[in-house]
């Protein structure tokens, strides 16, 4: 498979420079050519099985397919669901009245951050080691990247990370995930802005030509294709799993509702849709900082100041994933999409035009879900059904009971993150706090490590090239 890039003028890359290189070298990001059609799957297959088969296309040419047979099935030993789950890896919970929930957040830091990352953090090592390289990974977050993305790049032998969180704007279980990690190559900053400001000082580096090649920079964070690959799978096996369950063909059409903040995972679901995954809707589901329903609702993105909420990961303005979705709208003009880009930084405004807004209407909605509402929803899902629901899967559920066009669809909601990493906003909703998993259950206990910062590019490239562990 080849890749190109969202803005038409960077090198046509293989696999394994994508993987590496994360954001184009002209601004972009990378995309397939093409998208490849869904493999015929056996109906008793396993998320490991579905996963090979699914990402295979993407990856042929550039591993050998036993050895990412193996990656695959490792990364994904990690995750331990409820004894009793259905099905594996991603159990998906029936809330009744048609209405599910994927919960993609049982791997090491509870988030749904893991089903990506696990993977990612082994091909990174695979093709490092191919190579006898070495990278810098920088990566800002607004939450549960920095803690995922840490887990499986920690202790790896070519990688050394650094992740930019805003300070004070993320959960305390969120930042200790991050900051408690001793492993020499971690280095968390705590940037003094949002995280959009974070973002945008990653952004600024990999703009640096120079200091991009003088320390090998890459990136985890959902600008990297590898992570929405990853992430299309479970958009399958959930389809899968709720068909089976009905008694409906396996290939019969859902819905799927994502809480979103980057565009990342939503745009993994548009992915399967492009592969031929029979999806009836795609619910984008924003919490007050709606930049992205305004823009499906009136067809002009405009970005706003950015409100703490509960659902601290999609307090977001600036979308990075979005330019893919514009890309792919647009007919693949990437000459369009990088004008589009820069009048939108120039101007923080742009407008689609009538056609491109009928093309989204066809295939997408989005709805706002506010504080208020999100923790009426989950106290009323815990009295009725016993089910504890985190801050930002009850965005995806609230948005869904509002918008999906009726109970004859199978919707399917994703929920990201478990109840333990917003145990505030839980017991608030609730009166329950839930309990951190026995393999966390000592992280308040352990000490934190990290660096605080201005919203300062130089400061930032000065404080990378004094901490390197190549250069210590």
């Amino acid at each position: 498979m080849k890749y190109v890039s969202t803005r038409g003028t960077a090198p046509v890359l293989e696999f394994g420079d994508v993987l590496l290189e994360g954001l184009a070298t002209d601004g972009g990001l990378y995309l397939p050519e093409s998208w490849p059609p869904l493999p015929d799957l056996a109906a008793d297959a396993d998320y490991v099985t579905i996963a090979v088969e699914v990402m295979w296309p993407f990856v042929e040419g550039s591993i050998a397919r036993d050895e990412f047979a193996a990656m695959v099935a490792d990364a994904y030993g990690t995750f331990h669901p409820p004894a009793g789950s259905t099905p594996d890896v991603v159990p998906v919970v029936d809330l009744g009245d048609n209405l599910w929930l994927a919960e993609i957040f049982w791997g090491p830091t509870l988030a749904f951050k893991d089903i990506a990352l696990q993977l990612v953090g082994r091909l990174f090592d695979h093709e490092l080691e191919r190579r006898h390289d070495r990278v810098t990974i920088v990566g800002a977050t607004s939450g549960d990247t920095g803690s995922a993305a840490i887990d499986a790049c920690r202790d790896r032998e070519h990688i050394d990370i650094f992740i930019l969180h805003p300070e004070g704007r993320t959960s305390e279980v969120q930042r200790r995930q991050m900051t408690t990690v001793p492993s020499a190559n971690v280095h968390n900053i705590a940037v003094a802005g949002t995280f959009d400001d974070c973002q945008d000082l990653v952004k600024a580096l990999f703009a640096d030509e120079g200091f991009r090649r003088e320390v090998q920079l890459s990136a985890v964070n959902s600008i990297n294709w590898a992570r929405v690959m990853a992430q299309i799978v479970y958009y399958v096996t959930s389809a899968r799993s709720v068909n089976q369950r009905l008694g409906r063909p396996l290939d019969a059409p859902v819905n799927f509702c994502v809480p979103t903040g980057n565009f990342g995972n939503i745009f993994a679901g548009f992915a399967a849709m492009r592969m031929g995954l029979a999806i009836d809707q795609l619910i984008v589901a924003s919490n007050s900082n709606d930049i992205l329903t305004r823009f499906f609702n009136t067809g002009t993105m405009d970005i706003r100041g950015v409100s703490p909420t509960l659902s601290p990961s999609m307090d977001i303005q600036v979308s990075s994933n979005f330019e893919r979705l514009l890309f792919e709208m647009s007919g693949r003009d990437g000459a369009g999409v990088a004008e589009l880009m820069l009048r939108f930084r120039s101007d923080g405004s742009v407008t689609v035009p009538p056609d491109q807004m009928a093309w989204l209407s066809e295939r997408f909605s989005a709805g706002r879900y506010d504080d208020d509402e999100c923790l009426a929803l989950i106290g009323e899902r815990f009295r009725n059904d016993g089910i504890l629901i985190d801050p930002h899967s009850a965005v995806g559920v609230g948005v869904a009971e509002r918008l999906r066009r009726g109970a004859d669809v199978p919707t399917i909601c994703l929920g990201t993150a478990h109840p333990a990493k917003f145990p505030d906003a839980v017991e608030q909703a609730t009166g329950q706090r839930p309990p951190l998993p026995d393999h966390l259950a000592d992280l308040f206990e352990r000490p934190e490590r990290f660096a605080t910062m201005a919203d300062d590019v130089g400061t930032l490239k000065a404080y990378v090239r004094s901490h390197l562990v190549a250069h210590s």
